[in-house]
């Protein structure tokens, strides 16, 4: 399991910028680790732009700053970066009260444990 702390960002509907919101915490555990992998070789074998891996907020220990959350989805958007075609990912979801797109900036699959 990995436990990762990323900087997260928050677009409202109709905003021109994202803003920072502080830190954004949850867990990757084997099965979703697992799912990131496969994502990433899928989009290396095809040549796809990115994939969503849906994931179980359950069993992420998704903590967001005061006034962020809940969120009423979640994925993890899967992508390859263009220099090395390795695999990153990155938090993505919806604020439940509004709608707003939460998000978090990209790790590399290589760097789960």
């Amino acid at each position: 399991m990995s436990t990762l702390t990323i900087e997260g960002w928050c677009k409202g509907d109709g905003d021109r910028k994202s803003t920072p919101i502080g830190e954004v915490h949850f867990d990757i555990q084997g099965p979703t680790h697992t799912k990131l992998e496969q994502a990433e070789e899928q989009l290396q074998q095809t040549h796809a732009r990115e994939t969503m891996v849906d994931v179980d907020m359950a069993l992420m220990n998704l903590v967001l700053p005061e006034g962020y959350g809940p969120l009423s989805d979640c994925q993890l958007r899967v992508y390859l970066s263009q220099e090395e075609q390795r695999g990153q990912f990155h938090l993505v979801g919806h604020r439940a009260s509004d709608g707003s797109l939460i998000y978090t900036n990209a790790v590399l699959i290589a760097q789960l444990s």
